[in-house]
């Protein structure tokens, strides 16, 4: 899940780059609200975790009603330096999802992300499924048939991005750039390694095969061949 981090602090930042990777989460660092509010509106993530601990330089609160209003249903955190839960009120009452004060433990934040995101403003988002396959974003649980599959953190990062755009081929460029957060065509040979191995794990046993070869495009999952063929001329735009 794509988590889009506002947050002035250069070491905090950090910090909470390396500890959400950690957690399995695609995170995006910006050092200001009024550029994670552009991002917010132009591309798509799962939540924002906004700093708004210092709102006179930055607007911060009506950056978050803005993003709020551009993307209504976009589960917006706040962290915030106020110890007076007037100031605590405000950021709520300006359409934030959840607030955590600094000082704070990761551990909290980390829960209070996945409490978020587990509370229903994008149910439809929460749990991928196509056909019997079922890919929760939140828990990282997948299942087919009722059946449970382990799957390793990048193995999981591909499906996730297969079933996003299920019934649709996405190139094997757009998966290195969004699974692997790399920018050139090197490694698409390693695209079609970790394919094989979710193959294995997802269709292998199967009567149907989920995973789908667009030949000069790259993979789909789910949709029939004629489905696949009508869309193969086009490639598709990373989200």
């Amino acid at each position: 899940m794509r988590i889009l981090v506002a947050e002035e602090d250069a070491s905090l930042a950090e910090f909470l780059h390396q500890r959400l990777v950690q957690e399995h989460f695609a995170v995006q660092v910006v050092s200001d609200g009024t550029e994670a509010q552009r991002l917010a509106s132009e591309q798509s993530y799962d939540l924002v975790l906004l700093d708004l601990s210092r709102p006179e330089k930055t607007g911060a609160l009506d950056v978050l009603r803005s993003i709020r209003a551009k993307k209504p249903d976009l589960p917006v955190l706040i962290v915030t330096a106020a110890s007076m839960v007037e100031e605590r009120v405000r950021g709520l009452d300006a359409g934030a999802d959840d607030y955590i004060a600094k000082p704070f433990a990761f551990a909290e934040l980390a829960a209070r992300i996945r409490a978020v995101l587990r509370r229903g403003s994008r149910p439809g988002n929460a749990v991928l499924a196509i056909d019997d396959l079922t890919v929760d974003r939140v828990s990282h649980a997948v299942q087919r048939g009722g059946h449970a599959i382990e799957l390793s953190p990048k193995e999981f990062a591909l499906l996730e991005f297969l079933m996003r755009h299920a019934g649709q081929p996405v190139t094997r460029s757009a998966i290195v750039e969004q699974v692997w957060k790399l920018n050139f065509d090197t490694m698409t040979n390693v695209v079609d390694v970790y394919i094989n191995y979710l193959r294995r794990k997802v269709d292998t046993g199967y009567d149907r095969a989920l995973i789908r070869t667009v030949r000069g495009v790259g993979y789909q999952i789910g949709g029939g061949a004629r489905a696949a063929s009508s869309v193969a001329a086009s490639s598709l735009s990373p989200s």
